[in-house]
């Protein structure tokens, strides 16, 4: 029977926490001094869970929640460990609090150089909170210990649902934001049990969802429900980092063509200037001579700054080209006199269809 600690050097939103992985016998390795009926120390975390197996680091800022921290470690006494329904509720009541939550051992207490307090709690035992029988100077409450139904060793199915559990865990970490040397913890866990509480603590699940895993009192049924999350949260990962690949491909192409015209300019620029710029400077000056109102020469200022924002090999180039040439081209402003003349419009037609037939 061996006992094996792993610790990530940063504990954060993307870093996993501390987790003993025990290869011996799941039933009895956290067995505590602790029986059904028993009141313990209640400590609610905001939005937080712990699960039997797995070492979690809290910072502890509430004055009831320190002084419960130092006299449990003073008197090495175990306490309940429940998560608040809203984190955002300072004085939970047994309403404010979920039913189910984990014995709590405090590792260590720590005295930070920022003046906080982290308490290293490791997960013993799932509970359930039947009452709040004190709240002062912290939560006290009757409790009842929760059994784990785990499978035999020797269950394939069981062993198969574990592995695909390990694979999906490997590939959403490779796909997200997660350290990547998080994988490093995943692959040293040996021990199912540890393993799926493992997961189920330190990937980014939503709160709620870590609360309906542990509520789960079968193992098998608890990696099946995992199993469902973690598909879930891969596939969202998996996309989401296509989508980023896609969008990072087209600024790179973007930057790429600006960084070639640039080089193309700064070229054509010491040769004289390019042909395009030649032709977009005289149709600027034609446009000065043109008979135009304020509103005509604006709109064709401003498509003409888009023909010189465009790039020559593009189709658009040739169509917005055409288009102002055709505005240059047009009479602006050239008026004829009219002749109304019918006598004159019948001599001029007989003489423009002259030998056709009437």
């Amino acid at each position: 029977m061996k006992e094996r600690y792993l610790l990530e050097e940063e504990v954060g939103e993307n870093g996993f926490s501390l987790i003993t992985d025990y290869d011996g016998n799941d039933e009895h390795v956290f067995d505590v001094n602790i029986k059904s009926g028993d009141i313990l120390p209640v400590l609610p975390l905001r939005n937080m869970v712990l699960f039997p197996g797995v070492f979690l680091p809290i910072t502890v800022g509430r004055k009831a929640s320190l002084k419960l921290v130092r006299e449990a470690e003073k008197k090495h006494k175990d306490i309940a460990v429940i998560c608040q329904r809203s984190a955002h509720t300072e004085d939970p009541k047994l309403e404010d609090l979920h039913n189910v939550g984990t014995v709590g051992r405090i590792v260590r207490v720590l005295e930070m150089p920022d003046q906080t307090t982290t308490v290293i709690l490791q997960g013993m035992k799932r509970l359930r909170l039947k009452d709040i029988v004190d709240t002062h100077p912290y939560l006290k409450g009757e409790v009842e210990l929760l059994e784990e139904d785990v499978p035999n060793k020797d269950d394939k199915e069981f062993q198969a649902l574990v592995e695909t559990c390990k694979d999906l865990t490997m590939r959403y970490i490779k796909s997200s934001e997660m350290h990547q040397d998080s994988s490093f913890a995943i692959k040293n866990i040996s021990n199912p049990m540890f393993l799926i509480n493992f997961i189920c603590a330190n990937l980014p699940f939503k709160k709620d969802e870590k609360m309906d895993l542990l509520s789960i009192n079968s193992l098998r049924e608890r990696t099946y429900h995992l199993l469902e999350v973690l598909n879930r949260e891969v596939q969202l990962a998996e996309i989401k980092a296509s989508i980023q690949m896609r969008a990072r491909e087209d600024i790179d192409q973007q930057q790429r063509e600006y960084f070639l015209q640039q080089q193309i300019k700064t070229i054509q620029d010491e040769l004289g200037g390019s042909g395009q710029e030649q032709e977009i400077e005289e149709m600027r000056l034609k446009a000065v001579k043109m008979h135009w109102n304020a509103e005509v020469r604006d709109t064709f200022l401003k498509e003409l700054a888009k023909l010189e924002r465009t790039h020559p090999q593009s189709p658009d180039f040739s169509v917005q080209l055409n288009y102002l040439q055709t505005m240059l081209n047009l009479p602006w402003g050239v008026y004829t006199t009219d002749n109304l003349n019918l006598k004159n419009a019948e001599k001029t037609l007989n003489k423009d269809h002259y030998g056709l037939e009437k």
